[in-house]
């Protein structure tokens, strides 16, 4: 399975919101956008993942890669560079988490090849 994913922030800090695309086999399962409250463009990216890994996992995956097109949350969930803020290491727990039993793998892509995924993300920092 393949979730393209984006966490989106209307002022930094502000309005959060989230959006996964979760495809298999070029097949679009499901398209989610979530309002998350407010709180940091980087803590929108992280929730993004863990909602994507959530609902993969209740459609029966049993491995997902996630594409995003922040080169940061990719690397550090890669383990690439190190995840300082407790609150990131956290989420970063909750994703892994999630994904326990799951084979899980990050990808980057470029903004263009995540527009779905950035509209939907910005749907629900819309919401109120």
């Amino acid at each position: 399975m393949i979730a393209y994913t984006d966490g989106c922030c209307l002022g930094n800090p502000g309005p959060m919101g989230a959006g996964v695309v979760l495809l298999e086999d070029g097949k679009v399962l499901a398209e989610i956008s979530r309002h998350l409250g407010k709180g940091t463009n980087n803590i929108a990216e992280y929730s993004a993942v863990l909602i994507a890994v959530e609902a993969a996992k209740g459609l029966g995956a049993k491995g997902l890669t996630v594409r995003s097109d922040s080169k940061l949350l990719v690397s550090q969930l890669r383990g690439e560079f190190r995840v300082k803020a407790p609150h990131l290491r956290e989420l970063m727990g909750k994703i892994w988490k999630a994904g326990d039993g799951m084979a899980l793998h990050f990808e980057w892509v470029p903004r263009e090849k995540n527009e779905r995924a950035d509209e939907l993300s910005k749907e629900g920092a819309g919401r109120r």
